[in-house]
């Protein structure tokens, strides 16, 4: 027996100075929603030998890049929390970001976000995209396997 996905399934919210944010509802672009880790969890090192050593990293840090419609409400909403947060430094890397999709199972926590920058704003024939991106010092992932998790 198969299993289907979902974008609809999908929630996401921001909350962090100056605001609280349904990010799911209003015009998210087909594109969605990525989250990524910053670091390799591992590296390697090799000797002259043939032997090796792995090396396991503790950071979680990563990045959350949220992609908007042009048209979409929300970026007036982004627009005013970043420059809220720009106004001192008490109020930057505050935020917290959840992305899930429970139908799925998929759960995402990135906790003290900072937004990056503001995202690219392009004025053409066709709105395209706005891309909010967060850097994040700790995400923590669980994906699930599709069983019905509602």
């Amino acid at each position: 027996m198969g299993t289907t996905y979902s974008f609809l399934d999908v929630t996401c919210s921001i909350t962090g100075p100056g605001g609280s944010l349904i990010l799911s509802e209003g015009g998210v672009a087909d594109e969605g929603i990525t989250v990524e880790m910053t670091d390799d969890k591992t590296s390697m090192v090799t000797g002259a030998t043939r032997g090796g050593m792995h090396s396991l990293h503790a950071a979680n840090a990563g990045r959350v890049v949220i992609r908007l419609l042009k048209n979409s409400p929300l970026n007036a909403a982004l627009m005013a929390m970043y420059r809220f947060q720009s106004t001192s430094s008490a109020y930057t890397g505050q935020n917290t970001i959840s992305v899930s999709n429970p139908a799925w199972g998929d759960e995402h926590s990135a906790q003290d976000c900072a937004f990056v920058r503001l995202p690219p704003n392009t004025n053409a024939k066709d709105g395209g995209t706005m891309e909010w991106a967060f850097n994040a010092l700790d995400i923590d992932s669980v994906l699930g396997d599709g069983s019905l998790n509602l």
